[in-house]
């Protein structure tokens, strides 16, 4: 049996979506697939806006001002969408874990994984490890995946762009 890694995928999706919206559910079903979720989605006419409320929500865990606020409001995201953990074996994927029942439509899944992963992935590697790129005027979220648990910019053009900004106020 493998056991998921629900931590580091679901919360790279989530701020993947949140950094660059796509432009419809294909967008967002090809965005699943990119970080290697498998299982296929039941098309529904509203999945497109309801995922993006799934991403708000999401945002207001990653801009909580502080680590108890954070785990309240995931603690709520995670009571209205996630189930008894159960053991599946799909797609060749082996033996794993789902926080979610089957048949459920693309706004719930992603909600469930989203909610779970994050939930994780906090708890495993720190509640600081969450949050919006320290180069102005840069909001993207920022999903640290780092050894050292350092991160701070999204990209290395916001790091650069920080950079220069520091050694120019310096000179």
């Amino acid at each position: 049996m493998q056991l998921n890694p629900y931590g580091e995928y679901a919360v790279l999706l989530a701020s993947s979506l949140a950094n660059a919206w796509p432009l419809d559910r294909d967008g967002i079903e090809e965005r699943t697939r990119e970080v290697g979720m498998t299982m296929s989605f039941p098309s529904l006419p509203d999945d497109h806006a309801k995922v993006r409320l799934v991403i708000d929500d999401w945002l207001e865990v990653v801009d909580a001002p502080s680590d108890r606020e954070r785990a309240q409001l995931l603690n709520l995201q995670l009571a209205s969408a996630a189930t008894h953990p159960r053991l599946v074996d799909h797609d060749n994927e082996g033996w794993h874990l789902h926080y979610r029942d089957d048949g459920q439509s693309m706004p719930q899944v992603l909600r469930s994984v989203i909610c779970t992963g994050t939930a994780l992935h906090l708890t495993t590697r720190g509640m600081h490890r969450l949050h919006r790129c320290e180069a102005s005027p840069c909001a993207n979220v920022v999903v640290d995946v780092t050894r050292n648990g350092r991160q701070r910019y999204c990209c290395v053009r916001c790091a650069n762009r920080a950079a220069v900004r520091r050694h120019r106020a310096r000179a």
